[in-house]
């Protein structure tokens, strides 16, 4: 099994910036891929941004480009997602996840293993 847990997340001010963390630990997997996913109040989970393992290919939706950053320690099996100029709108829970898979991408069904989940509010 593999166990995910976020940190990192809190209140913040419009035009602020947070920098969430997930540890990945347990059974590991060669060239897997890191995504992050998050959930508004009633709102459908969406995707965030994604990172592969190895390449460190990233890709972003459209709505965090430019603001979001995702990265990744090796050695340390965590990554990373740097939010800058932070709006209300970003408000949401924030979840880690990990595809078992090499190929970079945004659907939520390839990501087999989910962290718990960190709440990101941002006032204005």
């Amino acid at each position: 099994q593999v166990q995910l847990v976020e940190s990192g997340g809190g209140l913040v001010q419009a035009g602020g910036s947070l920098r969430l963390s997930c540890e990945a630990s347990g059974r590991t997997f060669s060239g897997y891929t890191m995504g992050w996913f998050r959930q508004a109040p009633g709102k459908e989970r969406e995707f965030v941004a994604s990172i592969t393992w190895r390449g460190g290919n990233r890709y972003y939706a459209d709505s965090v480009k430019g603001r979001f950053t995702i990265s990744r320690h090796n050695a340390k099996n965590t990554v990373y997602l740097q939010m800058n100029s932070l709006k209300p709108e970003d408000t949401a829970v924030y979840y880690c996840a990990l595809d078992p898979n090499p190929t970079i991408t945004s659907r939520e069904g390839a990501y087999d293993y989910w962290g718990q989940g960190t709440q990101v509010t941002v006032s204005s």
